[in-house]
């Protein structure tokens, strides 16, 4: 080597400190700020928990890797941050797939590292193998698997910088043992350097231009409000540009909270249990301005007659989703902040929009959302409506999937943003309460409440033993009907009421179950009990678990049955 070349290296490696992989690994975190970690440990991933003894990062225990996964997106949800999962190779590894698939796509920050069997071994079924590369390409916004110590600092850096970047999503690293136990000089002070990663962050101000011009000459715009809003961090430009315009807002199931519920411009939650003011608006719109939305089905209806009246405009900083299920006219490629801010500054003279507000306000009063309460039997409707009024409207919630989660949806008014959790494109059972957990961490001074179905609760109820174990002042409110609830009444309305396997007759006594972690259990069964047993529960500064017995055949309406469009909805009166 020349002289001179000796001396660049020595140069480049004056501040790097010769380490262990594992090493290296924890100290990356605490160079990307990770104040948290949920995983479970295992042989292959043993060497990085050494190290997690040695140095004292805060490290959660899951009892189930799912617990793991779905914790880490309940934090990533809430706090914004990447949440971090650390678990062993083989089984380890793959009971994070469902997580890491929920985190796809629903555009979730996450870094999951996976232990992984020895480099020489890798392709020979070695004791808990499993090919986490092949496994999680599909669900992974990126995957790595490190094969020499040296490139491990680049590796990590470049995760965390994908999974933050654009459009967010988890990426995986496959951490080798002997890699994790090899040692190498740990240099954390390269800038990434992805020549094929580039996303576009401020759009086309042509692109802009036509948007504003779209918005003085029409007559009905509409705005759709995705998550997209909420993982910018926009919620505050969507605020500003919405007084600017005076154009009214619906929300898709996760962007709920991007626009404050109770704005008399919000006209609630699209899509298959959506508002019929929300999907009317869709309908009858001749503008549609959609800000991180991606289209999905549920929102949709029939694609042949949604938004038939309306020009398209599509803000999204993932190209890949414009045009990929509605045709686009006016394509806006950028970050929604950056976007928004664009639109603001850009203005443009108003258009008259005040009999479409007009009509839309008579939509709202005449097809509010409804239920019948009667009698002694507590409906869910009132159960939300409840928990809203005693939380004021500040908590944290969480769902599963399900009925429990379209009537937290409906009846919740989101007015903050991050402060609703829940599994919407996987749709995944057993999210709810982990991701509690993960949102509490996130947010330890905030009310956390997880209301989930008798069914999904029973996927992770394991993990009550954090609670246990930490005193988390999480309330867990089992909406139960003794059914799988939505499946249920599918079987009702489409599958002539046989209901095979989708009603469980025999149930734990949760209370016994949330007593034998040392939680507080309750158990509530009629309506005149309800509103001092939750203000007994919310007044409790520690873990709760309630089970409240609900009407069993109460159906989640309005609603677009499969194959009609928006503006064929069912239910919307009663």
């Amino acid at each position: 080597m020349s002289t001179k070349l000796q001396s660049m290296e020595t140069e480049t490696n004056a501040h790097a400190k010769e380490m262990s992989g594992s090493s290296m690994l924890i100290k990356a975190l605490a160079c990307e700020d990770v104040d948290v970690i949920f995983g479970y440990p295992g042989g292959a991933i043993l060497p990085t928990y050494d190290e997690i003894y040695k140095t004292g990062i805060r490290h959660i225990l899951a009892r189930h890797e799912q617990g793991a996964i779905h914790a880490a997106e309940g934090y990533a949800r809430v706090s914004g941050k990447p949440g971090v999962c650390i678990v062993t190779s083989g089984p380890g590894a793959t009971n994070v797939v469902t997580g890491i698939a929920d985190a796809m796509i629903d555009s979730l920050p996450l870094v999951v590292i996976t232990g992984q069997v020895a480099t020489t071994v890798i392709g020979t079924d070695a004791f808990q193998e499993a090919d986490m590369i092949g496994i999680t390409m599909p669900i992974t916004k990126h995957n790595y698997q490190v094969r020499s110590v040296d490139e491990l600092p680049r590796i990590i850096k470049e995760a965390f910088h994908i999974a933050t970047t654009g459009r967010p999503g988890p990426v995986l690293i496959d951490l080798p043992k002997d890699v994790s136990l090899a040692t190498g000089l740990f240099d954390y002070d390269k800038e990434v350097d992805l020549p094929g990663y580039q996303p576009t962050v401020i759009p086309n101000k042509l692109q802009i231009r036509k948007v504003v011009d779209s918005v003085t000459t029409a007559k009905k715009p509409v705005i759709l409000a995705g998550a997209g809003v909420l993982h910018a961090k926009a919620s505050e430009e969507l605020a500003r540009y919405v007084e600017q315009q005076q154009i009214p807002v619906v929300n898709t199931l996760l962007g709920l909270g991007s626009f404050p519920g109770e704005d008399e411009l919000h006209l609630g939650m699209a899509g298959m249990h959506g508002t019929y003011t929300a999907n009317m608006a869709l309908h009858e719109a001749d503008l549609l301005i959609s800000i991180g939305a991606r289209f999905d089905d549920r929102l949709t209806g029939n694609l042949a007659h949604f938004a038939p009246n309306a020009k398209v405009a599509h803000i999204d900083i993932d190209p890949a989703e414009i045009g990929k299920n509605v045709p686009t006219e006016i394509p806006v490629v950028g970050d929604a902040k950056e976007a928004l801010k664009m639109l603001i500054e850009e203005q443009g003279e108003r258009g008259d929009h005040q009999e479409w507000k007009t009509w839309l306000s008579g939509l709202k009063e005449e097809y509010p959302l409804w239920y019948v309460q009667d009698g002694e039997t507590i409906k869910p409707q009132h159960l939300i409506e409840k928990i809203y009024e005693v939380t004021k409207g500040e908590a944290v919630v969480t769902t599963d999937v399900g009925q429990h989660q379209m009537w937290s949806a409906q009846f919740y008014k989101f007015n903050h943003p991050n402060q609703w959790v829940t599994s919407g494109g996987l749709g995944t059972m057993g999210f709810g309460f982990p991701a509690a957990i993960g949102a509490q961490f996130a947010k330890p001074d905030k009310p956390v409440v997880a209301i989930i179905g008798d069914a999904g609760f029973q996927m992770t109820a394991q993990e009550l033993s954090i609670l246990q174990e930490l005193n988390l002042p999480i309330k867990i409110m089992i909406v139960n009907n003794a059914a799988l609830g939505m499946v249920r009444q599918w079987q009702q309305l489409f599958h002539g009421e046989r209901y095979s396997n989708s009603l469980f007759p025999i149930q734990p006594n949760f209370v016994k179950l949330a007593e034998a972690y040392d939680i507080k259990g309750m158990q509530v069964n009629e309506l005149h009990e309800l509103e001092s047993a939750l203000k007994e529960m919310f007044d409790y500064p520690g873990p709760v678990l309630m089970d409240c017995r609900v009407a069993k055949q109460e159906n989640v309406y309005p609603m677009i049955s499969p194959g009609k469009g928006q503006h064929q909805m069912e239910g919307v009166k009663p």
